[in-house]
């Protein structure tokens, strides 16, 4: 199979993944393979490549917003079946027997694996899948927009969800790319008030195309105290600028695998009983939850497509923020 690996850490300007050829990869007992058709090109893919967080081991072939149909069962494995169009997102496996698994929580279990990350992910012909977190992919969303959902869309949702957000209530979303995007599409369908903060005008434009009541930067004032709001940007500086905005009460989730130190801040910013809350990966239910919900609403994913072997462009794009939405690659 071809895939694109990373062996090096490098900036991707240096173009650290490489088009190989490997063998096709044999799904063990409780693992199905499937052929990839998409995968989607995520933020924590540019800090993989670029060593901002580390995976255990060298060489690896990342991506983890997978889709692609099963076309091979491991021993043991009765669902899904063959032939059947599944999604592979950042959450790879867990343990299932800590007590993190045990309530629900799985996504904090201390010997969790994520995908592109621990194991090899998407960016290639192949991928293995442990069968028991495959995500069923609906009928109604076709694999292009399907794959953004799988870690954007879902980790966006457990933000919301994180960030106490209720129907009818105002909240922020800080950048807006491929996770505020979806976001922005949740809550609006949850009837709230949207106001987005970004520095570009070309986001600002497609946020208010989206939904939004307000867009500006992180330097301006909406025009009312937010109720919640969810920092989507991996810059610590912008955790005391958006507190400044919240009413008491109102509660701040941080979406980010890796972020700058957060500063030093006078305690009236969190005073008033304020939350402020990281949001760490996401759980196979939010997966089920979120995929149903994008079919209902119907969310739409905003996507650019590159071939595999641009994976590198495709990164080099989403770092200077090139495009709306989200890079996918089409194999």
């Amino acid at each position: 199979m071809k895939a694109m690996q990373l062996n090096h850490f490098q900036d991707v300007e240096n173009k650290p993944l490489v088009l190989v050829d490997k063998p096709d990869p044999i799904p063990q007992a409780r693992q199905v393979r499937i052929r990839v058709e998409v995968c989607g090109v995520c933020h924590t893919d540019l800090h993989t490549v670029e060593g901002d967080i580390q995976p255990p081991h060298l060489p690896l072939i990342p991506g983890h917003q997978v889709v692609g149909v099963v076309d091979q069962l491991g021993e043991g494995v009765s669902s899904p079946d063959l032939g059947v169009r599944v999604g592979v997102p950042w959450f790879y496996s867990a343990c299932g027997e800590c007590q993190f698994c045990q309530s629900g929580f799985e996504n904090l279990c201390p010997d969790a694996q994520f995908t592109g990350f621990h194991v090899d992910g998407g960016y290639a012909e192949h991928m293995l899948v442990e069968a028991q977190f495959a995500l069923p992919i609906p009928e109604d969303l076709s694999s292009a927009q399907a794959a953004p959902l799988l870690c954007a869309g879902i980790i966006g949702y457990r933000s919301l969800r994180k960030a106490d957000l209720e129907p009818g209530e105002r909240v922020g979303l800080v950048g807006f790319g491929a996770s505020a995007h979806l976001a922005i599409q949740v809550a609006r369908h949850w009837d709230c008030e949207v106001c987005v903060f970004t520095r570009s005008s070309e986001h600002r434009q497609h946020a208010l195309e989206l939904g939004a009541a307000w867009a500006g930067g992180v330097e301006d004032t909406p025009p009312k105290p937010l109720d919640r709001a969810v920092i989507f940007a991996p810059a610590g500086k912008l955790v005391p600028q958006m507190l400044a905005k919240l009413r008491p009460g109102g509660t701040l989730a941080i979406n980010a695998i890796h972020m700058s130190p957060i500063p030093e801040m006078p305690y009236d910013l969190i005073y008033g009983e304020r939350t402020l809350r990281s949001v760490a990966n996401a759980t196979y239910r939010d997966g089920l939850e979120f995929l149903n919900l994008a079919v209902e609403i119907p969310i739409q994913s905003t996507v650019q497509h590159y071939q595999l072997s641009d994976a590198n462009q495709a990164l080099l794009d989403l770092k200077y923020s090139r495009f709306n939405g989200e890079a996918i690659l089409i194999l």
